[in-house]
C-alpha cells in the first residue's frame, strides 16, 4: 500500500510509505480520493487523465464550502464531476455519509449500519464492495443505490450528518437503512 499526499515529506508519521500524487497514481490499481471536495477535480487534473485512465477511483470526499454552509456542487455531485472530467476512470462514491473513524471500524458501532455505493461501472462497484468487506463492511451492509448520479444523495447527506452530530454530541455514528418487513 502506498499513500499519496500533496506534501509527502510532511506525512512521515502515518506508518505507511507516502509519495507524491503522480507517483502514487502511477503505481495504483485503486485510488481513493480523500482530498477536500472543493479542490478534488483540480488536484486530479494535476495528475492527468492518462495517468488515471483505467484505474478505479473510490471517491469519499464531499465538496463543502469553507464555512460548511453549502455544497460546492449543489446541482450535481463531486462524484459526477470527477466521472465527467475523467471518463476513462471508473468512479465509485462511497463512505462519505459517515465520520472517518466509522469508515475504517464499522464494528465499533452498536449495531448494523449501511454503506452506499454509487457508480456507473459494475466491476468497479464489485471491487469496491470487496475492499469495503476488508474494512469490515459485510455485503449485507452494502447498498448499491445506482449510477454515479445517485452520489448526489450521499453528498447532500452531509448537512443531515452535521445536524445529527450536533444532536448526539458525537461524530462516530452511522445510519442503517431498514426495509419494511415482508408480508
Amino acid at each position: 500500500m502506498l499513500l499519496g499526499s500533496r506534501s509527502p515529506k510532511d506525512r512521515t508519521d502515518l506508518g505507511l510509505p507516502v509519495a507524491g500524487l503522480n507517483e502514487t497514481a502511477a503505481h495504483a490499481e485503486v485510488l481513493v480520493n480523500a482530498t477536500p471536495g472543493d479542490v478534488s477535480v483540480e488536484l486530479l487534473r494535476s495528475i492527468g487523465a492518462p495517468a488515471l485512465a483505467g484505474t478505479l477511483l473510490i471517491d469519499v470526499a464531499v465538496g463543502l464550502s469553507p464555512d460548511f454552509t453549502r455544497l460546492s456542487h449543489p446541482n450535481s455531485s463531486l462524484g459526477e464531476q470527477i466521472q465527467e472530467a475523467f471518463p476513462l476512470t471508473p468512479v465509485v462514491k462511497t463512505l462519505c455519509t459517515m465520520d472517518s473513524t466509522v469508515m475504517i471500524a464499522p464494528g465499533s458501532l452498536e449495531g448494523p449500519s449501511t454503506v452506499f455505493l454509487s457508480g456507473d461501472d459494475a466491476e468497479a462497484k464489485r471491487t469496491t464492495g470487496r475492499l469495503l468487506a476488508d474494512l469490515g463492511w459485510p455485503p449485507s451492509s452494502q447498498l448499491d443505490i445506482g449510477g454515479i448520479t445517485t452520489a448526489r444523495g450521499q453528498e447532500h447527506f452531509a448537512f443531515l450528518f452535521m445536524g445529527i452530530a450536533r444532536g448526539l454530541g458525537a461524530h462516530a455514528f452511522n445510519i442503517n437503512v431498514v426495509a419494511r418487513a415482508a408480508g
